[in-house]
């Protein structure tokens, strides 16, 4: 017994210890899963309006990653502060709200910088279902109002929980410039912010097409890197960029401390961090896609506007378009996170995929170049089809066989391009028959959901009412 007991006081003492240094001087990955963890329950508390714990619970843990079960939350509501840690206290993870900007990680863990920016209570922005536009009463036809032309058959469609898949949250249905169809899922309304992902580099992609459309930035510009570093850098342009195609080193792979964790969660300045990556490839030869040149094309586009880019995206892009609910976060340094991070009803998600199947002409007015759009759908060569030139997918999933596009077995045209983003976010924007398929929640990529079925099942409904 004596023994036992030694040996239990040995293994506490070791684990007490262990905790103490883990505390003391946490590594990469717990601190990657703290900071993870605080901006994801601050975005949806402080943007979505939703509980801390719910958000902890489901959007967090539920996913089944080991670590983020451990980890627990606290909010500071009046100080828009959300402090995240293994136990509560490990890893040190801190993200915080501010009015109109969402939430923001702070790696450092220092809140001195923002103090000063933070009003005592920031109240959970959350649209009204019904909101029109400034030019249109609500009860207007959606995109001008907040009414809907309801198609009872896609309406079905979209009740079907085997197309809508595990974990949606948002399904809506545009055809011909309308919502004929749209279904939100327990906890969610019209009215919710939702997280786009990677869709988020689509929207980049658009504000970059309205700074080449002022003169600010041109598809050939380069230089953005210094000549003397001599490393080749200097001539990435901004074309090669927005094709995925810079030939920077960037590892995207989310399940350990790559360079795509390292950036969202451990560093204050994240395009500082993918700027400074080194060449793995000749400039604008091989395809790889990369979150980091998202990042870095978001602060090229905010240097081009003056420097505040949040505010070029609410007057140039947001605010034409109606989409006062769509919000762009930044990282510590102010740089828009604009490979990831931009929250938005499923019907503001959807006037910006119209505005692209509209060419980017919006109530009579191109706002785009001419020819952009069609610039943004045109295939990478090096992708071997499946990747677009200003950050959209042509194809709705990967292909089983390389180089042929899965979405033909579907019968979902070839002219479709599609905005994809991390855990099902997904938009289907089908030009020749003027649809818009949008699905958003919270699916990881192991179930293997794929929006092509719903697609399918929608296009066949269009086909029997035109019929």
């Amino acid at each position: 017994m004596k023994i036992l007991r030694r040996t239990a006081a040995a293994l506490l003492v070791l684990l007490i210890a262990l905790t103490f240094l883990l505390w003391l001087k946490p590594p990469a990955l717990l601190r990657v899963g703290a900071n993870y963890s605080a901006k994801i329950v601050c975005s949806n508390v402080f943007l979505a309006g939703r509980d801390p714990e719910e958000v902890l619970r489901i959007d967090v843990q539920a996913p089944g990653i080991a670590l983020l079960r451990l980890m627990r939350v606290s909010v500071d509501r009046e100080r828009g502060v959300v402090r995240a840690g293994l136990l509560g206290f490990i890893g040190d993870g801190i993200a915080v709200a501010r009015p109109g900007n969402g939430c923001t990680v702070l790696p450092d863990g220092k809140l001195e910088p923002v103090e000063e920016a933070r009003p005592a209570r920031i109240p959970p922005r959350v649209q009204s279902a019904g909101e029109g536009t400034a030019a249109a009463p609500a009860n207007a036809l959606w995109p001008d109002g907040g009414a809907v032309a309801t198609q009872p058959a896609i309406d079905r469609i979209l009740g079907n929980d085997e197309l809508a898949g595990p974990g949606a949250r948002a399904l809506l249905v545009v055809d011909h410039g309308h919502i004929v169809a749209e279904r939100y899922t327990s906890g969610f309304t019209a009215g919710t912010p939702l997280l786009g992902w990677s869709m988020t580099k689509t929207v980049v992609a658009g504000l970059i097409g309205l700074l080449i459309k002022d003169g600010k930035l041109s598809l050939e510009q380069a230089g953005f890197w210094p000549a003397a570093a001599g490393d080749g850098r200097d001539r990435i342009r901004v074309a090669d960029l927005l094709a995925m195609s810079s030939g920077l080193r960037f590892n995207e792979n989310y399940g350990a401390v790559s360079d795509v964790t390292s950036m969202l969660y451990l560093q204050p300045d994240m395009a500082a961090f993918a700027r400074a990556q080194p060449l793995a490839h000749p400039v604008g030869e091989v395809w790889s896609y990369s979150s980091g040149t998202a990042v870095i094309l978001s602060r090229m586009m905010q240097d081009a506007a003056g420097g505040d880019g949040r505010a070029f995206a609410d007057a140039r892009l947001f605010k034409p378009l109606g989409m006062s609910s769509a919000t762009l976060e930044s990282d510590a340094h102010g740089t828009l996170v604009g490979s990831s991070y931009m929250y938005a009803t499923a019907r503001d998600w959807a006037k910006y995929a119209q505005f692209l199947l509209q060419e980017g002409v919006w109530q009579g007015q191109e706002l785009l170049p001419s020819g952009y759009v069609a610039m943004m759908a045109t295939p990478v060569a090096a992708s071997a089809g499946q990747y677009g030139h200003g950050q959209v997918w042509l194809w709705g999933s990967d292909a089983a066989t390389p180089g042929v596009n899965p979405d033909a077995a579907f019968g979902i045209p070839a002219d479709t391009f599609w905005f994809s983003g991390h855990d099902g976010q997904s938009i289907a924007v089908i030009r020749s028959r003027q649809l818009i398929v949008v699905r958003l929640g919270l699916t990881p990529e192991s179930l293997g959901y794929s929006l092509q079925p719903l697609v399918k099942a929608v296009l066949e409904a269009t086909d029997a009412r035109i019929r």
